[in-house]
């Protein structure tokens, strides 16, 4: 069973650097989580994840960034059942 999120228990300092301007070229990596960390994009079974449709989308949205923003380039990423982690990388 899957722990539902408790923002009490399961929050995080932020690892952000204060003084750092994220709009500036280089690589970042990034998580996104689904609403209240619903496995909303697929599931695993046997050591692999299955993306559903969501889960196809959520992966299809990710191709097409650099699509929309020409100076984004895309590194590794990966959908997980219920967050997705990537690099981007903002090129000048």
């Amino acid at each position: 069973m899957i722990q539902p999120y408790d923002p009490n228990q399961h929050a995080r300092r932020s690892i952000r650097l204060g003084d750092w301007d994220y709009r500036s070229a280089g690589a970042y990596f990034v998580t996104i989580c689904a609403h209240r960390r619903q496995p909303l994009f697929g599931d695993a079974a046997d050591g692999a994840v299955r993306l559903n449709d969501c889960g196809e989308i959520v992966e299809a949205c990710w191709h097409a960034i650099p699509h929309h923003f020409a100076n984004v380039e895309l590194d590794a990423f990966v959908v997980m059942p219920n967050h997705m982690h990537g690099i981007i990388i903002l090129c000048r």
